[in-house]
């Protein structure tokens, strides 16, 4: 997808934030050493070059993995995982990013340069085109999707004999965590950036935190806006029609309802992506273009139409059952709101799915992280919403944790003040053992 609201959730993708490919050619079309063996590996399939970077890469490619949909079962139901490897040498260390959702091209950025080796990226199970034959959804939870990283890498341990670091964003940063928990000797590194650690169906964390960020002239500022938004509804519906029509959304939920979603939504979307100072966001008596157009930046919308639905529908059933989310405190708008009632981020999951959430898993993961987790280094945004469920380090692990002051969900290690660079070059290069290539 490429609304800003799916690129927040396909991170999403969250490792498209990552790329930075610009130099681009086509993968050799004899078989390379390299390729050779990349066919060899058993339950590698369709293997094709894609375009890459000639300045950092030999050679790339799009390829699929064969994996059982239940890997308690694994002489039962299979289903295809695509994957991309971009080659930079045999001994060179590989940077696998999970995308947490579809992926599309190998990724890489300022992690790739600095480590200057290879990229594996992940397409998540479930996502994309790695969809089994029929969606049974219980198959879709963090142990199986930890268990689909762990067959791809041991095949690609047989091809790369270097260091190798895990790292994605949002969604991407959390598959990280979610595999390191449960095979906490695949990766040498873990480098997660923005990935949320949510304890609860709809944590709590992040109401609390929304209540509190930025300043108050900024939260009332917003808060207006908002009620604006609902008090104008009649206005802005014909405006909203006009968007979809254009885009071919339609809305099985009505039109008003989605609408309405998106307005609640404004506030979460506003502090996550920080594209705009509060001080731009239109008056209450604006016009209502003026504050359709700044609504419309932002594609909440999109998130509640039938095709925005779809798109997120297996990400909605993790959220629900397993890795949780968040909704809406509607106190200040009740009055205001004239479609909803009892407004609920569930009306995403896939229909007809067994909804139940299990509080377990992230439970266990939450404490391996806290007691166990070693070697990783966590990123976050002070003023992304993501960041009010971050693990809290408490001394035992050797791991690290950097909160870049006045940043959103796009944060990156570029933008970490030089006291925090010197600590993750030093973090890094101890764990790996060998000199990153520094800016």
């Amino acid at each position: 997808m490429t609304t800003k609201r799916s690129t927040s959730i396909l991170l999403t993708l969250g490792c498209v934030l990552l790329t930075g490919l610009t130099a681009f050619a086509q993968a050799p079309q004899a078989d390379s050493d390299f390729l050779a063996r990349l066919k060899a590996l058993p339950g590698v399939s369709d293997v094709r070059p894609v375009p890459f970077d000639t300045k950092v890469y030999r050679e790339a490619y799009e390829a699929m993995f064969e994996q059982p949909l239940d890997h308690r079962n694994p002489a039962g139901e299979k289903f295809r995982q695509r994957f991309f490897v971009a080659h930079a040498g045999f001994e060179r260390p590989v940077l696998m990013e999970t995308s947490g959702y579809a992926a599309f091209r190998p990724m890489g950025g300022e992690l790739q340069r600095m480590l200057a080796g290879s990229v594996v990226t992940v397409e998540h199970r479930f996502f994309g085109r790695s969809v089994p034959a029929e969606l049974k959804w219980q198959f879709l939870n963090i142990r199986q999707s930890a268990d689909d990283y762990h067959a791809l890498v041991t095949a690609l341990k047989t091809i790369y004999t270097g260091k190798w670091v895990s790292s994605g964003a949002s969604k991407g940063g959390q598959t990280v965590l979610f595999y390191k928990s449960f095979y906490p000797d695949d990766m040498d590194v873990c480098v997660p950036y923005v990935a949320p650690m949510n304890l609860a169906q709809e944590d709590p964390r992040l109401y609390r935190f929304l209540e509190t960020v930025g300043d108050e002239e900024s939260r009332n500022r917003i808060k207006a806006f908002q009620i604006a938004m609902f008090d104008r509804e009649e206005e802005m519906l014909p405006l909203v029609q006009a968007q979809a029509g254009k885009m071919k959304w339609t809305f099985d939920m009505g039109l008003a309802r989605a609408y309405e979603y998106g307005v609640l939504e404004y506030l979460f979307a506003f502090w996550q992506f920080g594209e705009v100072p509060a001080a731009d966001i239109p008056a209450p008596d604006a016009p209502a273009q003026k504050l359709f157009d700044h609504f419309a930046e932002t594609n909440a919308v999109f998130y509640y139409s039938d095709q925005g639905r779809k798109a997120f529908e297996p990400f909605q059933y993790q959220a629900f059952t397993e890795i949780g989310y968040y909704n809406y405190d509607i106190t200040d708008f009740k009055s205001h709101m004239k479609a909803l009632k009892n407004p609920s981020n569930v009306i995403l999951c896939p229909p007809g799915a067994k909804i139940v959430y299990n509080p377990g898993p992230m439970s266990e993961v939450y404490r391996f992280l806290q007691y166990e987790g070693n070697r990783i280094f966590y990123i976050y945004g002070e003023l992304d919403p993501w960041g009010a469920t971050a693990v809290p380090l408490i001394g035992r692990t050797d791991a690290y944790k950097v909160v870049v002051k006045n940043a959103h969900h796009g944060v990156r290690i570029a933008d970490f003040a030089p006291a925090d660079k010197d600590l993750f070059y030093a973090a890094m290069e101890r764990w790996l053992g060998t000199p990153l290539v520094r800016p």
